[in-house]
């Protein structure tokens, strides 16, 4: 068994489906999805679709993103945060009109059922955004930051990488576990980006919902697979560009 982490999809269906060929995923497989399914290219509704059956023929784990989160709440509500329509909702908002509202049921289910974050067992953390609590993501007390938090990767950025675990100034939140896996804050919007590795934190969000590819990475080895740029699979579309 392999175990791959993948970026944000932002409704780059074709792109992932590119990117499980070229990795050669089998059902054997353990893929870890970090999250941010929809907002951005015009697939949202056939994005999750193919999430959900991929789920009963592969071994997958969903983590929750913050544009899921908002997705789910406009589904629930029927309010339109202009906010979340500006940064990609809009698409979102209409592929799921188009598909009838008569099919969202098994969507909100695949929504609800997401877990904030996973903890393998080698101590490797997966989740979307990040964490606040020195202790740890047990010890959070606002679960919102697990798909909204951009500090834990500031952090590993600035972070002066002569500093060791046992050092009094490296950061308490690092030291928890092996390694941490997160997306949210794209590593360039405006072309190719690979994923990057500060501390023990590896982001591998590279900017599928602007102008960048969908990334796939075998936790293992570091070995990674990258689709085409996201957008020449959306000809005429903006994304989020």
């Amino acid at each position: 068994m392999r175990r791959f982490v993948i970026g944000d999809l932002h409704s780059g269906l074709r792109a992932l489906k590119q990117l499980l060929h070229k990795a050669n995923v089998s059902p054997k497989d353990h893929l870890i999805f970090l999250g941010d399914y929809v907002d951005s290219w015009s697939e949202a509704f056939e994005t999750v679709e193919f999430l959900i059956a991929l789920n009963k023929s592969h071994h997958c784990t969903f983590i929750r993103g913050n544009h899921d989160e908002l997705c789910k709440e406009w589904m629930i509500s029927g309010e339109e945060n202009p906010q979340w329509l500006a940064h990609g909702g809009q698409a979102t908002r209409e592929s799921y009109l188009k598909a009838g509202r008569e099919k969202w049921d098994m969507h909100l289910e695949f929504f609800e059922n997401m877990e904030n974050y996973f903890l393998d067992e080698n101590n490797r953390l997966y989740l979307h955004a990040g964490f606040t609590n020195l202790k740890g993501v047990a010890y959070e007390y606002f679960e919102q930051l697990f798909y909204w938090d951009r500090t834990l990767w500031e952090l590993a950025k600035a972070l002066n990488p002569k500093l060791s675990p046992g050092d009094t100034n490296y950061p308490m939140r690092f030291t928890h576990y092996a390694e941490i896996f997160i997306g949210h804050t794209p590593l360039s919007k405006t072309g190719h980006a690979i994923p990057k590795n500060a501390a023990n934190v590896w982001n591998v969000d590279t900017g599928a919902a602007f102008k960048g590819p969908l990334t796939i990475m075998d936790v293992d080895t570091k070995e990674y697979w990258q689709s085409d740029p996201v957008h020449t699979f959306y000809a005429g579309e903006r994304g989020r560009n």
